[in-house]
């Protein structure tokens, strides 16, 4: 058996905000969704393929206090996409964990953008090459893991 990620799902506590933030930051498009009554839901996705649903069930902000999802990371294929998020990101005025693109390690090729949704939630847009001359935050620890 060989398993993929199907898609993810998260708890928000605004959907129309949530809605508005993944699809302006990281340019998903929506694909179907409830946004009136009780239950409000939406699935997100790209080519047409679910890649994250939004669910409104949520009060408060993202705990990293607690067990469960560490943070979120989106692939995208070099550092010049990173780049065009980060400019995305900057006129929507988020939240940042490191300010900018920073390598994953001393040393690393790979690298990205470390940023929180508007619910908290932590979310990573890495590059698997390009940020050989980026900062490391962490030294020689993975950036990815300690913010």
């Amino acid at each position: 058996m060989q398993l993929a990620t199907g898609h993810i799902g998260l708890n928000v506590s605004d959907l129309p905000r949530s809605l508005d933030f993944y699809r302006r930051a990281l340019g998903f498009e929506q694909l179907s969704a409830e946004t009136d009554g009780a239950e409000r839901w939406a699935f997100l996705g790209a080519d047409g393929k679910l890649v994250l649903t939004l669910w409104q069930q949520s009060d408060g902000e993202f705990s990293t206090a607690t067990p469960g999802l560490h943070h979120l990371s989106f692939q995208v294929a070099d550092i010049d996409e990173v780049r065009s998020v980060e400019s995305a990101l900057r006129e929507l005025g988020v939240r940042w964990v490191h300010d900018g693109v920073v390598a994953h390690g001393e040393g690393a090729a790979s690298g990205g953008l470390f940023f929180t949704d508007p619910d908290g939630i932590r979310l990573e847009v890495y590059a698997p090459t390009g940020a050989e001359n980026a900062p490391a935050p962490s030294g020689s620890a993975p950036t990815c893991g300690f913010f």
